[in-house]
């Protein structure tokens, strides 16, 4: 008995430091995106936001909308045109679903690999996993948001939605950003990441 207490608080205090860690990592995120957005020369902001920006409008850090997925592997997808928010039409592949629960409902998302962007050193094992819910419009962007993965190993894949951003049309006209594609909108409230620009 001594022994299986002794295992149970040892996997405990293992998920617990997990937890952290990912807490951190996300507010990390956050802290960077936020650096980022402060410096003219990577900005995305136009230069009127720059009298009266201080930081980024997000959501508190929520565990919740840290998920584990279960990722299933594309077959033989074809290339196709993603629309954006101009004419321009990069291509992309659809490179898999990851399929997650929260408060016991499965949602799935598709994830897609940008075609130009994986030739380039240090981008072959980058997704783009860009989603919509019913937070669009209200409280965050109406046009959704985006989050940035990896290809990660295993069937198991982490999304952190608290690394959830907008996408630059959010703060400037002049940029082009993919459209979130229909199947990837969530009948839920993802109430985490970045909310929309109030400035």
């Amino acid at each position: 008995m001594k022994k299986f207490l002794s295992v149970v608080l040892i996997l405990s205090f293992v998920c617990l430091q997990a937890q952290d860690k990912a807490i951190e990592t996300s507010k990390e995120f956050q802290d960077n995106l936020n650096l980022e957005y402060a410096d003219k020369a990577k900005s995305p902001l136009a230069a009127e936001d720059f009298k009266t920006f201080k930081a980024l409008d997000f959501y508190p850090i929520n565990e919740k909308f840290i998920v584990d997925a279960k990722f299933i592997k594309s077959k033989k997808e074809k290339v196709f045109k993603m629309k954006t928010s101009t004419d321009r039409l990069p291509e992309y592949r659809k490179y898999g679903e990851l399929q997650f629960t929260i408060a016991t409902v499965t949602y799935k998302l598709n994830v897609y690999q940008n075609i130009d962007l994986m030739k380039k050193p240090g981008f072959e094992d980058y997704l783009f996993l860009p989603f919509s819910d019913l937070t669009c419009g209200k409280e965050s962007y109406i046009g959704g948001r985006y989050v940035d993965l990896r290809i990660q190993k295993g069937s198991i894949w982490k999304i952190d939605f608290n690394k959830a951003y907008n996408p630059y049309c959010a703060y400037n006209h002049k940029y082009s950003c993919p459209i979130v594609p229909l199947e990837n909108d969530l009948n839920l409230e993802v109430v985490a990441g970045v909310k929309k620009f109030h400035n």
